[in-house]
C-alpha cells in the first residue's frame, strides 16, 4: 500500500505520524527488493492454482472415469509397478464425481513416472509439460527444490511482511477501505486501486503469503528444531509427523487384493471416502499399503488407515485422534494452492491471486510515477518494470505455446521462458526512446495476440474436448480483454482537449 501520509495519524492509531512515515519508507523498500520475484510467484501461483484443469486442457484424451471397475484397480498398480523405476514408491490418486481422474506416480528420489488410468486399470502416460512447468516454477523456481523453495519460501517473507508495513501505513484505512478517486490523476486512481485491492484481499493475502512461507522454509524450520531438540537428528522431527517405516524383509510377496483394503478402509472410517493410496517396497514382505480418506466439509481430508502385506490393518487414524498441530500441518498444502472445495473455491482462489498482481505490480509504477513527478524520474527501472510485469505474461503464454506443439520435449520449457524473459529486459532496457505509457500498450498487445496465439495452437493440435473448453474460453477472454485500449482519465481528456 503506496500511497503518502501527509495526514496526521487518527487518534487511537498505535503509529506516530514520523513512524508512519518511517514505515512507509520502509514498506517502499522491501517492496522494491523483492517486488520481480514476488510478482513471478503470486503470477505463477494464480496458475498453479488451475493446474489441474490446464493438465486437463493439454491432454484431453485422458481418461476420464469415476470409479474402477472391480479388480480394475490392482491391475493397473500392477503395470506401475512393472513399467516404473525399481523400488518406486506408488501414489495413487482415487477417481470420484468431483475429480474424474484416476492418476498414478511411480516416485524414487532419481526418476518418477506418472500415469492416468482407465477405468479398466489400462495406463496411459500422463503429459502434461505446461501445468508442471507452472507448478515447478511457483513452487522452487526451476531450481534445485532445497535451494528454490527457500528462494520462495523468503519471498513468502516478504510478501508477508510488506503486507503488514503497508497496513501500518496506512492510518486512515478503515475510513478509506470504500473510497476509489474517479477522474483525477492516473496515479491518484491506480494508488486507490492499490491500497483498496490490498486491503479488500487482505485475509487471503497474509493466508497466502503466511503458507507459502511455511512451504518454502519447511527444511529450515525442520533444520532449526532437530538442532534444538535433537541435536541436529532431523529424521527425529520427521517421525513426529510420519509413521515409522516397518522392518526391513526383502523377501517378494506379491501385494494383497486392493478393492477389500479399501472397503475396510471405508468401514473404518465412518464412511469416508477413500481418495488416496501409497504403496511402498512394493513387492516386498515389508510393503506397507496407507490408505487416505476425505470427509466432507473438512479441509484437512486425513481418515489414515495403514495395512501390511497380508491386508491386515496396522494402525488406523482419524482426525479426532489429531492434535491441533498435525491438523494445521495437513492443511497447510490445500490451503494454499486452494485445492479443495472444487471448481467455486479455484476461481475465487484466481481472482483474489490477480488481485495481488495488481497490488504487486501497481506498488511498483506508484513509486516510479511519485518520482518522475518530484523531478528523479528513474526511466531504466520504468522500462525494465514494464518488461517484467508484461514480460512474464509473454514468457508464460510461449511456454504454453511451445508445450502444445512438443509436449515429449519438456526440457526445452524452460530455456523458453529464460529467453523470453531475458530478451523483454534487454529489448525494453535499452530501447532509450520507449515512451511508457504508448510502451505499455504496445506491449500488452504483444501479450493478448500470444495469448491468442496460444489457443489457436491449442484448436490446430488438439482434439475439441469438453475438458479443455474452459480454459479456451479463458484465453480468449483475457485476449480480448488485453486487446481493449485502456481509456484515459478524465483529467487527461481535459489536459489534452
Amino acid at each position: 500500500m503506496n500511497n503518502a501520509v501527509k495526514q496526521d495519524a487518527p487518534r487511537g492509531w498505535p503509529l506516530s505520524p514520523g513512524t508512519v512515515r518511517a514505515v512507509l519508507s520502509g514498506h517502499g523498500i522491501l517492496g522494491l527488493a523483492f517486488a520481480a520475484i514476488i510478482y513471478l510467484v503470486c503470477l505463477t501461483g494464480t496458475l498453479a492454482v488451475f493446474a489441474h484443469d490446464i493438465a486437463q486442457w493439454e491432454q484431453p484424451n485422458a481418461p476420464s472415469i469415476t470409479a474402477f471397475a472391480p479388480s480394475a484397480l490392482d491391475r493397473a498398480v500392477r503395470s506401475a509397478q512393472a513399467n516404473g523405476p525399481a523400488h518406486a514408491t506408488l501414489y495413487v490418486s482415487l477417481p470420484s464425481m468431483e475429480e474424474a481422474k484416476a492418476s498414478i506416480i511411480a516416485y524414487t528420489p532419481a526418476l518418477h513416472r506418472e500415469w492416468v488410468a482407465d477405468r479398466n486399470g489400462n495406463l496411459t502416460e500422463r503429459r502434461t509439460p505446461i501445468a508442471d512447468f507452472l507448478v515447478d516454477l511457483h513452487v522452487a523456481l526451476h531450481l534445485p527444490r532445497a535451494w528454490g523453495g527457500f528462494i520462495v519460501g523468503l519471498t513468502g517473507v516478504a510478501l508477508l511482511s510488506s503486507l503488514i508495513s503497508g497496513i501500518l501505513a496506512h492510518p486512515r484505512i478503515f475510513k478509506d477501505a470504500f473510497h476509489l478517486r474517479r477522474g483525477g490523476a492516473r496515479r491518484l486512481q491506480e494508488a486507490d486501486m492499490h491500497n483498496r485491492l490490498g486491503i479488500w484481499a487482505l485475509p487471503f493475502h497474509v493466508a497466502i503469503a503466511l503458507t507459502g512461507a511455511l512451504l518454502g522454509l519447511s527444511t529450515l524450520i525442520v533444520g532449526v528444531l532437530a538442532m534444538l531438540l535433537y541435536r541436529g537428528d532431523t529424521a527425529k522431527v520427521y517421525g513426529l509427523f510420519t509413521e515409522a517405516p516397518p522392518a526391513l524383509n526383502a523377501v517378494a510377496a506379491p501385494l494383497p487384493p486392493l478393492d477389500p483394503i479399501l472397503a475396510e478402509a471405508q468401514r473404518r472410517s465412518g464412511g469416508a471416502t477413500p481418495h488416496q493410496l501409497i504403496i511402498e517396497r512394493t513387492g516386498r514382505a515389508d510393503a506397507r499399503v496407507t490408505v487416505s480418506s476425505e470427509r466432507d466439509r473438512l479441509l484437512v481430508p486425513q481418515d489414515t488407515t495403514i495395512f501390511d502385506v497380508r491386508g491386515r490393518v496396522v494402525k488406523a487414524q482419524h482426525p479426532a485422534d489429531l492434535v491441533l498441530g498435525t491438523r494445521m500441518l495437513g492443511g497447510i498444502g490445500q490451503l494454499h494452492f486452494g485445492w479443495f472445495g472444487g471448481l467455486p473455491v479455484r476461481l475465487l482462489y484466481g481472482l483474489l491471486g490477480l488481485a495481488l498482481c495488481i497490488v504487486t505490480s501497481s506498488g511498483v509504477t506508484i513509486w516510479l510515477a511519485r518520482r518522475r513527478d518530484r523531478g528523479r524520474a528513474v526511466p531504466l527501472w520504468q522500462r525494465l518494470w514494464i518488461g517484467i510485469a508484461w514480460g512474464q505474461p509473454l514468457a508464460l503464454a510461449l511456454v504454453g505455446i511451445i508445450g502444445l506443439i512438443a509436449p515429449a520435449h519438456d526440457g526445452l520449457l524452460i530455456w523458453v521462458w529464460m529467453a523470453t524473459t531475458a530478451g523483454s529486459l534487454i529489448i525494453v532496457g535499452t530501447a532509450k526512446g520507449f515512451d511508457a505509457s504508448s510502451g505499455v500498450v504496445r506491449v500488452r498487445y504483444l501479450v493478448a495476440a500470444s495469448t491468442l496465439a496460444l489457443a489457436l495452437v491449442y484448436l490446430l493440435t488438439r482434439h475439441i474436448h469438453m475438458s479443455g473448453m474452459a480454459v479456451e474460453l479463458a484465453l480468449l477472454v483475457g485476449a480480448g480483454l488485453m486487446f481493449q485500449k485502456p481509456a484515459k482519465p478524465r483529467q487527461e481528456r481535459r489536459t489534452a482537449g
